[in-house]
């Protein structure tokens, strides 16, 4: 294959939950001969398997993934983290090729990679643990008016019903006495930090009720795989972050008796439609992205091949 030898690729798969980007990614990484970087921020997690929709060991064992199954529910982590370890991992998939394969649908640890983010603190224990209880005495309302108060800007582009994003949010504003949105990864264009590679973006799309019928699929089949018992494996902690996501959520509460089974798989299709449907509001924000149809595989390749 015919590249430029003194420049280094990342090639990003990404698009909403389901539409086809592991398969994809691990072809598309056979045949550059390389490895993938995960940037799916739920399948860091080692205890959450069935409901993150993670590669099967089959895949898992037919390329090398960085990033799967690397941490605990238990662990703090954040884009700022994933960013600075995610470089280090590309610097050794470039010492044997060239290209390097990065894929998932979380926009903010892809953004972090591609464009980079201004430091941003670490945790501080005692202010989250101040904000967590509020959260816990009255709800996420008291984050989203909190985060309202302190940085408007960027309450206005946050997902708004992840208590994860909103309490890092928060935090950051109290120990630094700045607003977040200041702070934050810049625009590409208006300030983004130079890479010394460069970035080719693969987006995924399809019809909207194709995708929805793959989701609704996927859950049926997170269910017969047994999620719910992967979820009373989990029960105890709850409380996590790390825990307050699609899939795990809904069941916690039909283990309480808030809701029933039945209702519990119907909200977790809802959520991951609605989820997808985010998502995509999020990378039709970046024009630097080249939109495909997952199933359109050779014409992908090409394009890649000639943006060498």
């Amino acid at each position: 294959m015919s590249f430029n030898q003194s420049k280094k690729y990342l090639i990003v798969i990404l698009g909403p939950t389901a539409v086809g980007k592991t398969v994809l990614a691990i072809d598309i990484a056979k045949e550059f001969d390389t490895e993938i970087i995960s940037a799916d921020s739920r399948q860091f997690f080692r205890e959450m398997n069935i409901g993150t929709a993670k590669p099967n060991n089959e895949e898992l064992k037919s390329v090398k993934h960085h990033f799967i199954n690397s941490i605990s529910v238990h662990d703090e982590y954040n884009a700022g983290i994933f960013e600075r370890e995610a470089l280090k991992t590309l610097e050794t998939i470039y010492q044997k090729n060239g290209i390097a394969v990065m894929t998932g649908g979380s926009g903010l640890y892809i953004n972090a990679v591609c464009n980079g983010f201004d430091e941003l603190p670490h945790a501080d224990k005692e202010i989250r643990a101040k904000i967590i209880e509020m959260y816990k005495l009255e709800g996420i309302e008291y984050l989203r008016d909190t985060l309202k108060k302190l940085d408007e800007e960027h309450y206005k582009k946050i997902d708004i019903k992840n208590p994860h994003r909103l309490i890092r949010a928060i935090e950051v504003c109290m120990v630094t006495g700045m607003k977040y949105s200041e702070m934050r990864v810049r625009d590409k264009g208006q300030g983004a930090k130079e890479r010394k590679f460069a970035v080719i973006k693969i987006g995924l799309e399809m019809e909207r009720e194709k995708l929805y019928e793959r989701i609704n699929l996927r859950v049926d089949e997170m269910m017969k795989q047994g999620l719910l018992d992967e979820v009373k494996n989990l029960f105890k902690y709850k409380h996590l972050n790390s825990l307050q996501t699609v899939g795990y959520k809904e069941l916690f509460d039909f283990m309480e008796g808030k809701i029933d089974l039945n209702r519990a798989v119907e909200l977790i299709k809802q959520n991951t439609r609605n989820f997808a449907k985010r998502q995509m509001t999020w990378f039709r924000k970046d024009k630097t992205i080249k939109w495909f149809d997952p199933r359109e595989k050779t014409k992908i390749i090409q394009y890649v091949k000639d943006e060498f």
